[in-house]
């Protein structure tokens, strides 16, 4: 993307857990979160943001959550990324190499702005 844009791009969305490991490539034994950062960017993607959440379940049901009382060290963690479509699609293989499970979801957003801070 360019210094500033404004217009229609792909939002894409990588649900996992938080200790959840890269099982092979150059980031090997990372945590999959971060691996995932550091593959989005060495492929030149806009920006990407890793964020926790509080509380979540996947395909097991088990509920993950940071209640005092139920402390989860596998808190669900979400990987966004906004891009266009195409370079997102060109992506996939390389995610679905190092993810082992998790979620990956692809939706339409517009972009209002996007530029580097002065």
């Amino acid at each position: 993307m360019p210094d500033w844009f404004e217009g229609e791009r792909t939002l894409m969305r990588i649900f996992l857990g938080e200790s959840d490991r890269c099982p092979s490539g150059p980031h090997k034994g990372k945590p999959l979160y971060e691996a995932i950062l550091l593959t989005l960017r060495e492929a030149g993607c806009a920006g990407a943001t890793v964020v926790r959440a509080i509380a979540g379940f996947g395909p097991s049901a088990k509920i993950h959550t940071g209640k005092v009382l139920r402390l989860s060290t596998d808190l669900p963690v979400i990987v966004e990324v906004v891009d266009d479509e195409a370079t997102l699609r060109g992506m996939l293989p390389q995610l679905e190499e190092i993810m082992g499970g998790g979620l990956i979801t692809l939706e339409k957003a517009h972009v209002v702005m996007y530029r580097a801070a002065t």
